[in-house]
């Protein structure tokens, strides 16, 4: 069990601990959708506990837009409609730029992020400034997306690079190259699948 604080606060103690709850450990939908009111966004949109969302000038989060755990969407970020981010992804348009007179890095002006339509981006995905995520992509845990996307496409990867696309009418993935390689080396051999149940 925790140890009560003492510290001060300018809210009441009581009134303290419930904020505390509801902003770092209701994760439930009723919560994820009223904490996003509170803030001033669409119906339907989800945030969860701890993530940061700090929106400036077109940025906004479209219908049925999830943000995940602790993850960080700043400054002039569209996400279009049913976005989903999973824990600890980053999305921040500003890059720090290195400033040879002062021999230290400094603000960078800007650049605005777009996820189009129906964009997954799985854990701790980062998505630099001024990409532009196509519609309906597969971004893979741990991508870092440097280059703007096409729709339906795959991508994994420190930078990413797409390893595959989704099929818009059956929604099965396929594979590019060396991943269906090695997807097929990992796959169980035939006498294996023989064995399982129902198979």
């Amino acid at each position: 069990m925790p140890k009560k604080s003492t510290a001060r606060t300018r809210v009441p103690r009581a009134e303290f601990a419930k904020l505390t709850q509801f902003c770092a450990a209701s994760d439930n939908r009723e919560d994820n959708t009223n904490r996003a009111a509170v803030l001033g966004h669409e119906p339907g949109v989800n945030l969860t506990p701890g993530a940061c969302v700090q929106l400036s000038g077109a940025g906004r989060i479209g219908p049925r837009g999830f943000v995940g755990l602790r993850s960080l969407v700043q400054g002039e970020v569209i996400l279009e409609n049913h976005i989903a981010t999973g824990p600890l992804c980053c999305l921040c348009t500003t890059q720090p730029v290195f400033d040879p007179a002062t021999q230290s890095f400094r603000p960078g002006g800007p650049m605005r992020i777009v996820v189009g339509e129906g964009t997954w981006l799985a854990a701790a995905c980062v998505v630099m400034p001024g990409v532009r995520i196509g519609r309906h992509n597969l971004i893979c845990a741990n991508a870092v997306v440097t280059r703007s996307t096409r729709d339906y496409a795959i991508m994994a990867g420190t930078p990413a690079r797409q390893i595959g696309a989704i099929d818009p009418k059956t929604g099965a993935y396929r594979w590019f190259g060396r991943v269906q390689a090695l997807l097929d080396e990992a796959a169980p051999p035939a006498w294996h699948r023989q064995m399982e149940p129902n198979a």
